[in-house]
């Protein structure tokens, strides 16, 4: 009832940028949290950013100061400016979200598919 569709991942240099975009349809009454996650093979997904519905933001040590996570909650959207990537940002990028699909629902977690960033010269 609720799809998060990732955009924008792709081949980037060192030192340059790219921009995620996840977007969340279907039955939705309220967003709270959203984040990006990263993930590369044998190991576990981890945190990369979260931002709250009031956008405060949290990064992870790894990527502060180079990425930069925003929310456009008219449009039910999240976004990932990553700057000065390195080869180690190399990862599956997945978005999650908080959903609340009626004002008397709890919350649920939804995940995107993924999107591949390849970061290599």
């Amino acid at each position: 009832q609720v799809q998060l569709v990732e955009s924008g991942g792709g081949l980037v240099q060192p030192g340059g940028s790219l921009s995620l975009s996840c977007v969340a349809s279907g039955r939705i009454f309220s967003i709270n949290t959203m984040a990006w996650y990263r993930q590369t093979p044998g190991k576990q997904r981890e945190l990369v950013a979260s931002i709250t519905k009031s956008s405060s933001t949290n990064y992870a040590d790894s990527v502060k100061g180079r990425f930069t996570i925003s929310r456009d909650n008219a449009k039910n959207t999240v976004f990932l400016q990553m700057n000065s990537p390195k080869p180690e940002d190399t990862a599956v990028y997945y978005c999650n979200a908080e959903v609340q699909q009626s004002w008397f629902a709890s919350t649920s977690l939804y995940w995107g598919q993924g999107t591949q960033v390849t970061v290599s010269s």
